[in-house]
């Protein structure tokens, strides 16, 4: 017994070309798909080798500073004692001299020059210590303002002002002494590039979700140099006469310490801006 094979009348209809054109139309549009899947994926795993080189790069440094913070901390401690029996003996011939102004004028800027090198080993041990950020429910705004508070001779005697701006309260789970400090350390900075009649703007705010902290801190200074943009943040590169380079170095070891980010930019109409995230 046979069995009648059925065709419907469309495919009856359908010539040999139409059925050729439709074949090639289908083609063409997985071609389509498997292309546009193609450069997805291009997308992502250039993605992927860009975040892979950043972190790189923030390896390569973490464990550059690493070992210039123990080389730092051996001989900051080597230096430290040798000081203090320095300024000791200072402050002996000071007595002695007392009545020779030229000589005594002489003691009180070794004993200056001790009382600086004392505050740059202090700060190379600041540094080099361990550092833990110990997260707690914080006033942001109140902190901050702590250190605009005591910023502010160094504003008054610059010539600069300050403005603060973000919701106030703001609590968010950080450090408060080390926010502050990191807070303390831009602003001066800024006090600094800003000068006679700048103007230093700190504002402070919750990222979106709510569980992060932008602090942003910018002057109307000249700016930061393209070609140090990516050396200010380590130790020991200053571009001025009197600084330590410690002082960004610190801050971005406050920002590792609550696993955030800092970037910095010179603004569209001048100046620098820092952009912490905690």
């Amino acid at each position: 017994m046979s069995t009648a094979v059925t065709t419907s009348p469309a495919e009856v209809n359908v010539s040999p070309v139409d059925q050729l054109a439709r074949m090639i139309r289908q083609y063409s549009e997985v071609t389509e798909r498997l292309k546009l899947s193609h450069d997805q994926l291009q997308r992502t795993v250039q993605s992927l080798r860009n975040d892979l080189a950043e972190k790189n790069r923030e390896l390569e440094r973490r464990n550059r500073l690493a070992a210039l913070g123990e080389m730092a901390a051996g001989m900051a401690h080597e230096i430290r004692n040798p000081l203090g029996g320095i300024q000791l003996y200072a402050s002996l011939l000071a007595k002695d001299v007392s009545d020779q102004p030229g000589s005594l004028a002489i003691v009180n800027k070794i004993s200056a020059g001790v009382t600086h090198l004392e505050r740059l080993v202090s700060q190379v041990l600041q540094f080099t210590r361990e550092m833990t950020a110990h997260r707690a429910a914080t006033d942001v705004a109140e902190a901050i303002e702590q250190s605009v508070e005591l910023a502010r001779p160094a504003f008054a005697s610059l010539g600069a002002r300050c403005e603060a701006d973000g919701p106030r309260p703001l609590t968010m789970n950080v450090d408060p002494h080390l926010l502050g400090q990191a807070a303390l350390n831009l602003l001066l900075n800024a006090a600094e590039a800003a000068g006679q009649g700048g103007c230093v703007s700190v504002r402070w705010a919750a990222l979106a979700d709510g569980k992060k902290l932008k602090l942003c801190v910018a002057d109307n200074g000249p700016g930061i140099a393209p070609n140090i943009l990516d050396k200010i943040f380590n130790p020991f590169f200053t571009t001025k006469e009197t600084g330590t380079g410690l002082g960004l170095a610190i801050v971005h070891r406050i920002v590792d310490a609550h696993d955030g980010a800092v970037s910095v930019r010179n603004g569209q109409s001048g100046g620098a801006e820092f952009e912490l995230t905690l």
